[in-house]
């Protein structure tokens, strides 16, 4: 190979190792993206909140309550004070349920009206409503009311007084409770005792009822009022209270002070009652809520999963190229000093020829 030609391959072998160079660092640059690229979805991964199953004890309600007499009382709260640690008394909330018997709406009648204005009538069958409270102790006002004749004839003078004094007393609870004064009253067989009882229906209401113009059947059921039982309800705040526990932790009594400021010996110890409540459709809710939260969850793991492999992939591909360019790189360099051997002996020759 002349000294030109040497040259020139030189020459040629030195762009191509800058190319090779070049593109070897564009290569580590690509690499470089991808791992950034990388790098951000693994944080990715990491910051994302894992779903967590709900816990049943969260779902879990445990309920104090204790008697007094027929009374029931439910603890709703038990707060320690500053001075709780020296005394042991705690301040105690807790909510009175306290029966009462009064008249309730027991359910709803078709009525039928007759007539209009003050001389209406209102008969549910073919029993006619009769004016309520009135103190008639008549058959004929018993039976009117829906007693049959054949029951009515035998009870004692003292049993229609009777019941046309409990009769006085239902309306007066029923004016007293809903703010209407006129009533009628029919009477209806207890299945559970045999006796019949009186029950009311408020005038204004039947006045004020829409009927069927054909029939005069009311449009709607008509409530029907009858002597019950309803509970009456009062918290009670800030009363002062000592706690006893059993070996667990668990409350099972609880002492009330009547008064602690004035007398702070005074007071009533009641058993507790414990019970344990579990809201179950909230805690289903609650799973189904997690289940949903964890197909996401995993939905985009998975896409994070995907796009870290192309990644990797990628750089894996880029990888190849970089050690085929590296070993191009050390095939340029050993042809490169194999030419510039030739080219130092050509220069040596030159050199003798010169001299000689």
């Amino acid at each position: 190979m002349g000294m030109s030609a040497s040259q020139a391959r030189f020459l040629s072998l030195t762009a191509r190792k800058t190319n090779v160079e070049y593109e070897g660092q564009q290569i580590n640059q690509q690499r470089t993206t991808l791992s950034n690229e990388s790098s951000n979805y693994y944080s990715q991964l990491t910051s994302m909140a894992v779903p967590v199953p709900p816990s049943t004890s969260d779902y879990t309600k445990i309920t104090y309550t204790f008697a007094d007499g027929n009374e029931k009382n439910t603890v709703t709260s038990l707060v320690a004070t500053k001075d709780t640690k020296s005394t042991g008394v705690y301040m105690l909330n807790y909510v009175q349920e306290i029966p009462t018997n009064t008249m309730i709406v027991s359910g709803t009648n078709i009525v039928t009206k007759i007539g209009s204005g003050e001389n209406a009538k209102y008969s549910i069958g073919t029993v006619e409503l009769q004016p309520g409270g009135n103190g008639d102790t008549s058959v004929d006002k018993l039976v009117k009311a829906g007693i049959p004749y054949e029951v009515a004839v035998q009870y004692s003078e003292d049993e229609r007084k009777n019941k046309a004094e409990v009769e006085k007393q239902y309306v007066a609870m029923a004016q007293e409770k809903y703010a209407t004064d006129d009533w009628k009253v029919r009477y209806v067989k207890n299945p559970a005792t045999g006796s019949y009882d009186a029950v009311l229906y408020s005038t204004k209401e039947l006045e004020n009822a829409d009927y069927n113009e054909k029939t005069g059947a009311s449009l709607s059921g008509i409530k029907m009022y009858a002597f019950g039982e309803t509970t009456e309800s009062r918290e009670i705040k800030n009363a002062h209270a000592k706690v006893e526990q059993d070996a667990t932790g668990r409350y099972i009594a609880l002492f009330i002070y009547d008064d602690y400021e004035k007398d702070p010996n005074s007071g009533t110890r009641y058993e507790l009652t414990t019970t344990t409540e579990s809201d179950d459709a909230a805690y289903n809710d609650a799973m189904n809520q997690y289940y949903y939260d964890k197909a996401q969850y995993d939905q985009k793991v998975q896409e994070v999963n995907a796009k870290i492999e192309i990644i990797q992939v990628q750089d894996k591909n880029l990888e190849l190229k970089l050690k085929q360019l590296d070993t191009e790189q050390n095939a340029i360099s050993t042809e490169m000093d194999a030419v510039k051997k030739v080219i130092s002996k050509n220069v040596e020759s030159s050199f003798k020829t010169f001299n000689a």
